[in-house]
């Protein structure tokens, strides 16, 4: 085969595992970013751009006749080959065997039997028809979502209920005592603390572990990403005004992979057939989260989740845009991720994890500030879904980004707030809601243009803070995650005490439903 016409994501990646390079080394080679071959793989019929192409023709024109020949073996079918390569990851993949081996322990299977099941299921996927599926889960809003899980747990202690505002309700599980915290994630005011991670062995019953192999085989077969890093799980919370506490343990992501990220689809299948998902028709709800009690037993059960944040950058006055305010950022979350997934969100977002100081990063700052560096500032090396984490210090001052580095050189650039808590009803994650404010013009005259979302993201939006009918028409969109509309809801309601005259923003009354 001496050239290829038309690459696409899968071609490249055939070529790249050809070659026999990971995900840097076939960067180097190529001269391009490592976030550009990551999102190869996770977007296997992207066309890359015509420049790009030319680079993957040089690199194929001058490789040696064994990786041609290895080459064809892998691409020599289109949407056949997908299997193929689904079955080298059932072998190869570290990750995946993380996951056969974290299942064959829980399911009560022998050593092997897992990799014999997914192997099995795998050759019953039909793509198609998990393409289908998704369309009909993409038709199904977070409203319908939030109706039919509060009507779910309809039976909620006094002082419990769910985050709602006049323009939309929620699935978030809150109380008074979690919203409007005004706690700074710059400071002493948060105390989460690592504790002595549980010692429970969840065992599965055959419907669960049959639904976690299922997830692993169609994982595989649309080429799906899964890192099997470590996750923070939250095992107590102590958070009021002012004051975020609580202990957290460690998970593996396979944990809550197989178990609890079930949840959201099972709930939204039922609602895209037209059914009602009440209690004793939804098998893994009813096994995992049956009622509300089951959902504030944070040490029972697991309980993972994360951070968001909505950002505000403050602009100078300009003659076509307007007065001096705060430019706010919306992402819509791409089909690759694993969390929220086509849905409206603010940006950063992420699972609340540890990098390399357990006990260090367990602080929600910590989090805020590496996703900040990774979704919105281009750090590719502290994304841990692209490659392996061999720094000691990632987020060592000699490392961090021009941007974030000009934030932290002057004390007062970034205001960097806990708005709120909750758990959602989705999967029984906590949510921390948060706010990031930038006040010094000078940041988005230097580092505005340089601002890009990376592969989490499809699009990213921005609004501005004086604009209050866009901003009341973006808090009704019924688009958004749960958490997501959360941040937003409770970050506008913070920064229109805080704005002055940069904002011009709808009243925001929040109340429990």
């Amino acid at each position: 085969m001496d050239s290829v016409t038309g690459w696409t994501g899968r071609t490249a990646c055939a070529l790249q595992a050809a070659l026999r390079l990971s995900n840097e080394a076939f960067a180097e080679l190529l001269g391009v970013g490592v976030r550009t071959v990551a999102s190869w793989h996770q977007k296997p019929s992207l066309r890359p751009k015509s420049e790009m192409q030319q680079l993957l023709d040089t690199a194929f024109e001058q490789a040696p006749e064994p990786v041609r020949t290895r080459f064809a073996a892998l691409s020599g079918a289109t949407d056949d080959s997908a299997p193929n390569d689904a079955e080298e990851r059932l072998t190869a993949d570290p990750n995946i065997g993380a996951a056969l081996e974290w299942l064959d322990e829980h399911g009560g299977w022998q050593a092997g039997s897992a990799r014999r099941e997914v192997a099995r299921r795998l050759g019953q996927v039909d793509v198609r028809r998990l393409e289908d599926r998704a369309s009909r889960r993409s038709r199904v809003n977070q409203r319908e979502i939030a109706d039919a899980l509060s009507s779910y747990y309809g039976d909620r202690p006094d002082g419990y209920g769910c985050y709602a505002t006049e323009h939309a309700a929620t699935s978030i599980l809150t109380r008074p005592e979690w919203l409007d915290l005004d706690c700074s994630l710059i400071g002493t005011t948060e105390r989460l603390a690592l504790a002595t991670s549980s010692n429970e062995t969840p065992s599965l019953d055959d419907e669960a572990a049959g639904r976690a192999a299922q997830r692993l085989a169609e994982s595989l077969a649309r080429g799906t990403r899964l890192v099997n890093m470590p996750l923070y799980r939250m095992l107590s919370a102590d958070i009021h005004d002012g004051q975020i506490g609580g202990s957290l343990g460690v998970a593996p992501f396979v944990h809550y992979a197989l178990t609890m990220d079930l949840l959201e689809a099972e709930m939204t299948d039922a609602l895209a057939a037209g059914e009602d998902p009440a209690p004793g028709s939804t098998p893994l709800r009813d096994r995992y989260l049956p009622d509300v009690a089951s959902v504030l037993d944070l040490s029972g059960r697991l309980c993972a989740g994360g951070t968001l944040a909505l950002c505000a950058f403050a602009r100078p006055a300009d003659p076509f845009r307007g007065p001096a305010d705060y430019v706010l950022l919306v992402q819509e979350r791409s089909g690759h991720v694993i969390n929220a997934t086509r849905k409206l969100a603010v940006i950063p977002k992420g699972f609340h994890q540890p990098m390399t100081d357990y006990r260090a990063d367990a602080r929600l700052g910590a989090t805020l500030r590496r996703e900040m560096e990774e979704e919105l500032f281009g750090r590719e090396d502290i994304d841990n879904t692209l490659a392996d984490q061999r720094t000691a210090d990632p987020m060592h001052p000699s490392r961090l980004s021009d941007a974030m580095r000009w934030l932290f050189d002057a004390p007062g650039r970034l205001r960097m707030e806990c708005t709120g808590f909750g758990l959602n009803l989705v999967s029984g994650n906590f949510e921390f809601a948060g706010l990031i404010v930038v006040e010094d013009e000078e940041f988005w005259a230097r580092f505005g243009g340089l601002i890009e979302a990376n592969w989490e993201s499809s699009t990213l939006r921005q609004y501005s803070t004086l604009d209050r009918s866009l901003l009341t028409e973006l808090m009704s969109d019924v688009a958004w995650s749960n958490e997501g509309l959360f941040a937003l809801l409770q970050g506008l309601r913070r920064l229109g005490q805080i704005g002055g005259d940069r904002v011009d923003l709808p009243m925001i009354e929040w109340e429990m439903r």
